[in-house]
């Protein structure tokens, strides 16, 4: 009985001796260790890419967000401001608009490409689209259509930034080749030049536009 007691003791004070250990290797100097190194060396990421401006944090670098004017249409969304370069479309969840870039409800529509649903919604985003730039329905790109995987994108196509420019210099006053030339001074180019497409990051693109409407 003695011995079994003994064995039992020793195991359970094994057993604790253990869950100490790699509690503080696991659940504290790890942790601290790899914290450590991604504020020394990726600190921008590390902290969320953040953007700031005038002394604070607009947004994420990472992230989309709308520009928005204090106003809604008959169906009670946003009406986009026309003085800002606008994202691309925004899901959430099957058959819905992500309509404020919410990351609690971001995601893809899961809608296929043969969708009527889908299909109509792209048709309205064609129009809408056209009418607010003022230019030919043909004219307008495929990602101003159609919404990311995350519903969050933050960049939209060079096409597209190019598209807007006109209806951005004319809303702010500015003259159309400044605004066209702030577009392609924020066109990225590929990942290491050859993965991926050319983008345009749109927060960064309306921070230099607001200092530029400044001037």
């Amino acid at each position: 009985m003695n011995t079994s007691v003994h064995s039992t003791a020793r195991l359970l004070g094994a057993g604790l001796r253990a869950l100490l250990v790699l509690t503080v290797v696991c659940g504290v100097i790890y942790p601290l260790v790899v914290t450590g190194i991604a504020q020394a060396a990726f600190h921008d990421k590390a902290n969320g890419s953040e953007i700031k401006a005038g002394g604070r944090s607009v947004g994420s670098e990472r992230l989309g967000q709308r520009y928005d004017l204090d106003k809604k249409d008959k169906d009670g969304n946003p009406l986009p401001d026309p003085k800002f370069f606008q994202p691309r479309p925004s899901a959430a969840g099957p058959n819905a608009e992500n309509t404020q870039y919410k990351l609690i409800v971001s995601g893809a529509s899961n809608l296929a490409a043969d969708s009527r649903t889908l299909l109509d919604a792209v048709e309205r985003r064609r129009t809408d689209v056209a009418a607010f730039n003022r230019v030919s329905p043909s004219a307008v790109p495929v990602d101003a259509l159609t919404a990311s995987a995350s519903g969050l994108d933050p960049d939209i196509s060079p096409a597209y930034a190019r598209l807007q420019a006109k209806r951005v210099a004319e809303a702010n006053g500015l003259p159309a080749g400044k605004v066209e030339k702030l577009v392609e001074d924020h066109v990225d180019g590929r990942i290491l030049g050859f993965m991926g497409e050319e983008r345009v990051n749109v927060l960064k693109l309306n921070i230099a536009l607001q200092e530029l409407a400044k001037k």
